[in-house]
């Protein structure tokens, strides 16, 4: 059997002038371009960890995340033993893929795939006799979970002919396909992946202008700092998080034939896509909420000191009015 280790982590492709290429990700020719994202290719080539021959693939998504596909053969990756070592494997790949700024603050996306020839004499029938070793597999657990555990991490399954079957989980997934034809389900299993990095780096944005703005205008106990550039750029954040986020909604508005939108519902299902949508929807509410605040409170603050410009003039034009008055009556001398 074969695994397929997948990574990805935020990085920017500034200055990259690679061209584009087409994400493919449905079983029959493609009528239509199915997903908007940007995807260039960085390289290949196969490293040596562990003993084991490693082929990796780099892409980049968008131009702000890498895609880092491995894929390695292993015997009997059921065993205990073996599970160890596939944890070296891909501590090793974190290790040297992986900028340590980012493994440090976690914000990457790992994920396992397990990659079966046809069983027989049917892929159901195959998963349901090696639940348990399966399920232990996806979760890298050694010890032996409990059978409403196992159901619900195999519960997600997905078939393109009775020959073929993919499970998927919130921590791997395993591909049985017929003349190992993984390309397409793994393609989607990546854009899941990418989604949920994405998701989590647009939280830790607002989170960062929340703290921002409570730094920002709460200091000295409490009293607001308010200025025209502080606002602007209050203003001018919020709305990049906005267009990022609409962006990434946009994006797999067009998932190609019947199969993929299958198999992409259950990955969104597994990975809390949803959640962290309406999450992140909540989040971008009550930061438009908080940025009208601040803006009424900053109009607020314009119109008193411009009232106090306006007072302040006017005595002054009362002052001069005055003093010439005196004048004109004598009172005051040369």
């Amino acid at each position: 059997m074969q695994i397929c280790y997948l990574l990805v982590f935020p990085e920017s492709g500034e200055g990259n002038a690679l061209a584009p290429q087409q994400l493919k990700v449905q079983k029959d020719a493609p009528y239509f371009q199915p997903v908007d994202i940007d995807l260039v290719s960085i390289g290949e080539e196969t490293v040596l960890i562990e003993g084991y021959a490693v082929s990796v693939i780099r892409q980049r998504y968008d131009g702000c995340a890498q895609m880092i596909e491995c894929r390695f053969d292993l015997q009997d990756p059921f065993a205990s033993s073996v599970l160890q070592l596939r944890i070296k494997i891909q501590a090793a790949l974190q290790s040297k893929y992986v900028p340590v700024s980012i493994r440090d603050s976690g914000l990457f996306e790992d994920y396992t795939i397990l990659l079966v020839k046809t069983m027989k004499p049917s892929p159901e029938k195959w998963i349901e006799k090696n639940a348990a070793a399966l399920a232990k597999f996806i979760r890298s657990q050694r010890e032996t979970l409990d059978p409403a555990e196992i159901a619900d991490i195999l519960v997600s399954r997905t078939q393109y002919s009775a020959n073929d079957m993919t499970v998927v989980d919130w921590e791997g997934a395993v591909i049985i396909a017929p003349n190992e034809d993984y390309d397409s389900d793994i393609a989607l299993l990546k854009i899941g992946n990418y989604q949920l990095l994405r998701y989590r780096m647009l939280d830790l944005s607002i989170e960062a202008m929340l703290d921002a703005i409570s730094e920002t205008f709460f200091k000295d106990k409490g009293r607001p700092r308010l200025t025209t550039s502080v606002v602007r750029q209050i203003a001018e954040h919020k709305l990049e998080v906005m267009i990022d986020f609409e962006r990434v909604e946009q994006n797999l508005l067009l998932i190609g034939d019947w199969y993929s939108a299958k198999l992409y519902e259950a990955i969104q299902s597994e990975l809390y896509l949803k959640d962290w949508k309406d999450n992140l929807r909540s989040k971008l509410d009550n930061l438009e909420g908080i940025v009208g605040t601040i803006k009424d409170n900053f109009s607020l603050s314009l119109e008193r000191i411009w009232g106090r410009v306006e007072m302040a003039v006017y005595m002054i034009m009362l002052v001069g009015y005055l003093y010439l008055f005196f004048a004109d009556m004598g009172w005051i001398g040369p």
